[in-house]
């Protein structure tokens, strides 16, 4: 097997890339990163000093960030369900589709789940209030934006559904999409039905407990 993926299941970044290998039934080995395998981590430490998850390793070579490595597949292994269009001005608007989850969705989340982690004395509430104003407005401006459309960039599943069904999955935990958002609610609906994004939620199960601000039953 040439693709190995250093991940974790319960990570966003993670199941943004877990979603294009499953898209287009992509056969990778698992090299799961938690404390029941040090082995694994110092593996991946010595290869990545950064320590930023995901990694692709195709071959010799290691391939980092989300967005990079589902481009790679998409040269280098693909399958039925293209996540790019051939059209360069089409494939740049899911680019910015995907860079607008990535930047404005799960960035703010992350900036809440982890304020979440520290101590009462260092927290940021302030940097918390800010994230959460951004997430509103990031709610208020996709919900106008999905007007028509089936999926992020229209009607063809693509990289920005891969990033936009864990933001808004973590993010809707974290900060509520208000009901008023019909279309986002709707849409966040859709990628949890769609079978590549259920399968990573459903291997992620066993971790929700992890989860800082508490994982709501539901999902």
């Amino acid at each position: 097997m040439n693709l190995k993926l250093y991940a974790h299941p319960f990570s966003s970044y993670c199941q943004k890339v877990l979603i294009a290998l499953y898209e287009n039934d992509i056969p990778f080995q698992w090299r799961e990163l938690s404390s029941e395998q040090p082995q694994i981590y110092a593996e991946f430490a010595a290869m990545w000093p950064l320590k930023r998850f995901p990694v692709l390793m195709d071959g010799n070579r290691a391939i980092m960030e989300s967005s990079i490595i589902i481009e790679h597949l998409e040269l280098y292994y693909p399958g039925p369900v293209s996540l790019l269009p051939a059209n360069a001005r089409n494939a740049l608007e899911v680019r910015n589709l995907d860079r607008f989850f990535d930047c404005y969705v799960s960035t703010p989340m992350q900036k809440i789940v982890f304020d979440a982690l520290r101590p009462e004395s260092e927290r940021d509430v302030r940097g918390v209030h800010e994230a959460r104003e951004m997430l509103d407005a990031a709610y208020a401006w996709l919900d106008q934006h999905l007007d028509g459309c089936e999926w992020a960039a229209g009607h063809a599943f693509s990289l920005a559904d891969c990033s936009a069904a864990p933001s808004l999955f973590y993010a809707d935990w974290t900060h509520r999409i208000d009901p008023s958002f019909t279309r986002l609610i709707a849409y966040r609906k859709r990628l949890l039905a769609r079978s590549s994004f259920a399968r990573a939620v459903d291997e992620a199960r066993p971790y929700r407990s992890l989860f800082p601000l508490g994982a709501p039953d539901r999902d």
